[in-house]
């Protein structure tokens, strides 16, 4: 399995081949492989090669469009490397940023998503990591700010 993701990943840096990844089915094969794996390694080659795809439009479709997408990136923040938290953050800053809908934003809400980023503000995850997170509490602060999913020890961290 890693040489294939190797070899995707090696492939996907090129515009074109997202699409053709996306088109292809990848986005559900990484997140069906996601809720199963938990060796660190074959994680991040998952997490880089889902940012990659995710970097199209059809990446980012699919991985909405997948029920368990955005829970399973979030998930894997804090939870498999350092590498891989800044990756997941990565993904959900591209659909944050380019794919947001009030539907996206909410369920992310529900997911827990704000809370975990408001948690990366305030652990070492690496500057890029947390300005990441960052960016994307602030975009989306006016449907976050007030939400009681948001537990009150994180509201101290959470960016105006």
């Amino acid at each position: 399995m890693k040489a294939s993701l190797q070899v995707l990943v090696n492939a996907c840096p090129f515009g074109r081949n997202r699409v053709k990844a996306a088109e292809a089915g990848a986005i559900r094969v990484l997140v069906d492989l996601l809720l199963d794996s938990s060796e660190k390694r074959v994680c991040e080659f998952m997490l880089v090669l889902l940012d990659q795809i995710c970097q199209s439009a059809e990446g980012r479709a699919e991985l909405l469009n997948h029920p368990g997408g955005l829970a399973i990136v979030s998930k894997k923040i804090l939870r498999v490397s350092k590498v891989g938290s800044e990756r997941a953050i990565k993904i959900l800053h591209s659909i944050s940023k380019f794919s947001s809908t009030p539907s996206v934003v909410q369920e992310m809400l529900s997911l827990g998503v704000v809370a975990k980023l408001c948690l990366v503000l305030q652990v070492d995850c690496g500057s890029k990591g947390k300005e990441r997170a960052r960016e994307i509490l602030k975009f989306h602060a006016k449907a976050w700010m007030n939400s009681p999913c948001i537990p009150n020890n994180l509201l101290s961290s959470y960016p105006f």
